[in-house]
């Protein structure tokens, strides 16, 4: 006889209250000796060479943002996953899909264990939309969730949540480990060999991941992720995982009082109240996923009197900003140790590249000697040294600024371009005290 933990899987020849693996305070449960497997047929392969190598036919959701970020549309029977913190707007964004998918002449059927039926009406009726290809299930038992789907063949299956739902036979709660490992495998295995696109919405974790094994992610065909504070309108679905197209790609919405909107043209919503007249402003072309987005990059520092000044980041790793004002102090002579620094990225965008240093930087030196910048965007990578090195995608982000109208770009492309920071700094009109 084993004893195995609900939570992890850990199995021990004796019982405990308790999971020294995981922690868990849970007791370990009895289980029983597994019988012998059955001598099993052996399969007959297929040759590669007589494989169906016609494309697959995709189905357009009808929203141009997902479809960019799936590749093209959903799969049959391809399993997504898509994660997000609370409130983002998940369900939202599944339900809409589910009513273009609609106007198509497709059918969804949306399993929710977190909500009844008529609160998803109630929000359904808010977004506009209402169709009798659209069913409503409130249910947390996977099996009946699998009946149900098998039943009246929907063209796409949604479960919200994985993390509330579950098997009978798993002796845990819904949202254990083990739970969430074989419901996933359950409902997998029936999208594909019944061919029905399956889209499963996962909670995150407090640090941002999605909750659950890791082993979830690598099960599922496409991984995405819905991002965006709740209090700003704009979000960002990113794909990170997609074997049926490219993967990194970024879809655009703006939440308003009808749900998510498609924003197709982000740069012009980003530099639409741009004003380069203003010291401590510029425009950054940042790479999400395979497209250029122009951003308004912000700077404003202020002389205090404390003895500590305030450093204030929002939409860039602060720890880089502190890098980049180390850098300026020592290669351009611009110090800040009496100076309050704020910095900003409109729109609730989160720049992660290493390309945005230059783009900081000269906002930065733009606030601090209360100089415009004008028409201007910049991009490349600073080193400690106070060098500027290239970062890919120099072509793509010229052509997106340039479509703009901002023919002022500085960057470490090309011959005659600024290879050193102070170098940039001069380039765009600014000049440094000296040292």
């Amino acid at each position: 006889m084993t004893y195995r933990c609900g939570d992890c899987g850990y199995s021990s020849s004796k019982w405990m209250g308790f999971c020294p693996r995981c922690k868990s305070t849970e007791g370990l449960i009895e289980t029983r000796p597994e019988a012998k497997n059955k001598p099993v047929a052996a399969p007959t392969p297929v040759p590669l060479s007589k494989t169906n190598d016609s494309l697959v036919d995709r189905i357009a959701t009808g929203m141009a943002e997902v479809d960019r970020v799936l590749g093209g549309g959903l799969v049959p029977g391809g399993v997504v996953l898509v994660g997000g913190e609370p409130g983002v707007g998940k369900s939202t964004l599944l339900l809409q899909l589910a009513g273009t998918l609609a106007g198509s002449g497709a059918s969804t059927l949306i399993a929710s264990a977190e909500e009844s039926t008529q609160q998803v009406g109630i929000r359904a009726k808010r977004l506009g939309i209402d169709s009798d290809d659209i069913s409503l299930l409130a249910e947390d038992d996977v099996d009946a969730i699998i009946a149900a789907a098998i039943q009246y063949r929907p063209d796409l299956l949604v479960v919200d949540s994985i993390q509330t739902v579950g098997v009978s036979e798993v002796a845990s709660a819904p949202g254990a480990v083990a739970q969430v490992r074989e419901s996933s495998a359950r409902l997998i295995r029936a999208a594909k060999q019944n061919n029905i696109s399956a889209v499963i919405v996962g909670h995150v974790t407090k640090d941002g991941g999605i909750a659950g094994p890791k082993l979830l992610e690598h099960m599922v065909d496409v991984v995405l992720y819905l991002e965006g504070e709740t209090d700003r309108g704009f979000r960002t679905l990113h794909g990170l995982k997609n074997r049926y197209g490219p993967t990194h790609v970024v879809g655009l919405f703006e939440m308003g009082s009808e749900g998510l909107g498609e924003v197709a043209d982000p740069s012009a919503v980003f530099v639409a109240d741009w004003q380069g007249s203003v010291p401590g402003t510029l425009i950054f072309p940042a790479i999400q996923g395979r497209r250029a987005i122009l951003v308004e990059v912000q700077a404003l520092t202020s002389t205090t009197s404390l003895p500590q000044p305030r450093r204030s980041v929002r939409g860039i790793d602060t720890a880089r900003v502190h890098q980049l004002l180390a850098v300026l102090a020592r290669h351009t002579g611009l110090t800040f140790g009496d100076q309050d620094v704020y910095v900003n990225v409109v729109g609730g965008m989160k720049l992660t590249e290493p390309a945005a240093d230059l783009a900081v930087a000269l906002a930065l030196a733009s606030s601090r000697l209360d100089r415009p910048l004008g028409a201007l965007t910049g991009w490349g990578e600073i080193g400690l040294a106070g060098e500027l090195r290239q970062v890919p995608h120099a072509v793509r982000r010229s052509e997106e600024a340039g479509r703009m109208g901002l023919s002022h770009q500085i960057h470490p492309s090309g011959e005659g371009s600024p290879s050193r920071l102070l170098e940039a700094l001069f380039a765009a009109g600014l000049r440094a005290p000296r040292h």
